[in-house]
């Protein structure tokens, strides 16, 4: 497998300043796919999302444990609850509470993209987007449930654009919904929502995939999506002509790059349509090739920094955060969490298991440079690699190689293992044996990412 690394002399004198979550633009790229049922190499389904977000905002993980009463903890709506809370893991920023993707006991897994929607700001105080996603996980035991959570709260208490006095600028939302069985794109503008059906392999980005040939047989949206659409003056009811949620919602010249990425990354799927495994999404995450560029060959190497994998340079943010998820519906195996942090092109994906308990380390971000931070410390081998370019990028995505293919050589002798173990009846001895797996991981990770970066500091001296 081809991937990339990078790397920084040192950080805390190279991190920018706080970001500004004002400006436009910053979070208008983001991919998730699917692939289930015969698209993939082995039946299954496979999920995998990059999360991309200003360059210098943390996305560590937390695991939030089972709760039969958990507070719904909003910024700027208060909601029902507390509610039974299902045990959860999420990539979550220190400024609100939710996540960019995230994956519960159940094996429901979501992630979510900012959708460019012609619907005006308003005055009325919503839930944020990464919040829907974060309660449909407590609440969601199977991906149509975690959908019906998303729609009955957007209806509810909406999202998208509001103004707000944390003054973060706000934006309607896509989710993509999957479990071992069953997989849901949802769309969000406001209060309503439309929700689609998908099989085989699928991908969405920041662009509405609710087109007028899909709608014939596989959508279903909110009661009030066509009068909304009319009293804001975006549909005209007069003319004849059949409500499109698309065509009447979709913000087509903010959905450019989305439009871009999406056919990349559809492209790819359908290249190896067949044949998809966790390895191929990760390439697939890390690819920067153009949509026109060939389907079978990945582009881990930036060039101009264009790609499913963003850089700076290319959209003002950056892959901050990324997962494939490896589920299992035979119960032969426990289901595989690959997790990487910052520039998928130039880090590792690591292996989460649920069943056991999640380093603390790993959930360590805030908003400045930590030596005690898995994410700051990729953070750190991204910026060397953007300054260093691709050939010092690709130097350290090979310090990485060793570890990485350890892992791929232990996670699913590991999944199989605990889940005989569960099956027996000792689930406490699995969930010990996955959490010193998962510890033993992180300490090799932190190690060899200090010595990667004590590397580059000692050619700069």
């Amino acid at each position: 497998m081809d991937r990339r690394s990078n790397v920084l002399d040192d950080a805390p004198g190279s991190i920018p300043g706080p970001v500004d979550r004002r400006q436009p633009g910053a979070y208008l790229s983001c991919d998730t796919m699917v692939s289930t049922g015969a698209s993939s190499k082995g039946g299954g389904t496979l999920f995998a999302k990059n999360s991309d977000r200003p360059a210098d905002e943390a996305q560590p993980l937390e695991l939030h444990a089972a709760s039969a009463s958990a507070q719904a903890r909003t910024q700027f709506v208060s909601i029902d609850g507390p509610s039974p809370a299902y045990r959860h893991i999420g990539s979550r920023p220190d400024w609100c509470w939710g996540y960019e993707h995230g994956f519960n006991e159940h094996q429901v897994v979501i992630g979510n993209e900012a959708l460019p929607s012609l619907l005006p700001e308003t005055d009325e105080q919503k839930l944020v987007g990464m919040e829907l996603l974060r309660l449909a996980l407590e609440r969601g035991a199977t991906a149509e449930e975690a959908t019906n959570v998303i729609t009955g709260l957007v209806e509810k208490y909406g999202q998208g654009k509001f103004s707000n006095s944390d003054g973060i600028r706000m934006y309607d939302n896509i989710y993509l919904v999957a479990d071992p069985g069953e997989a849901y794109v949802v769309e969000t503008v406001g209060h309503e929502w439309a929700v689609r059906t998908v099989t085989g392999a699928h991908s969405i980005s920041n662009v509405s995939g609710m087109d007028s040939v899909a709608q014939a047989s596989t959508v279903q949206m909110s009661g009030g999506a066509e009068a909304q659409a009319i009293k804001h003056g975006l549909f005209d009811a007069s003319n004849g002509k059949a409500f499109d949620w698309t065509s009447t919602y979709s913000a087509v010249d903010e959905a450019n790059s989305g439009t871009r990425r999406q056919s990349r990354s559809s492209s790819i799927l359908a290249h190896h349509d067949g044949a998809i495994d966790f390895g191929k999404l990760m390439l697939t995450l890390s690819d920067h090739g153009a949509p026109e560029s060939d389907a079978g060959a990945f582009e881990s190497v930036p060039g101009d920094m264009r790609g499913i994998c963003t850089h700076p340079a290319a959209e003002g943010g950056v892959t901050a955060a990324s997962l494939v998820a490896d589920l299992c519906a035979d119960g032969s195996r426990l289901p595989v969490y690959w997790c990487g942090m910052y520039a998928p092109c130039m880090a590792l994906f690591f292996p989460v298991f649920i069943e056991g308990d999640l380093p603390e380390v790993l959930s360590v971000g805030g908003g400045g440079y930590s030596d005690d931070s898995p994410w700051w410390m990729f953070y750190a081998l991204g910026q060397e690699g953007f300054a260093g370019g691709p050939d010092r990028m690709k130097e350290i995505h090979e310090g990485w190689w060793d570890l990485q293919k350890g892992m791929f050589g232990s996670a699913y002798a590991m999944a199989g293992q605990a889940r005989g173990m569960i099956d027996a009846g000792d689930r406490d001895a699995a969930s010990k044996m996955l959490t010193d797996y998962m510890a033993e991981n992180t300490a090799n990770i932190l190690r060899v990412g200090r010595e990667i970066l004590s590397g580059a500091a000692a050619r700069t001296s």
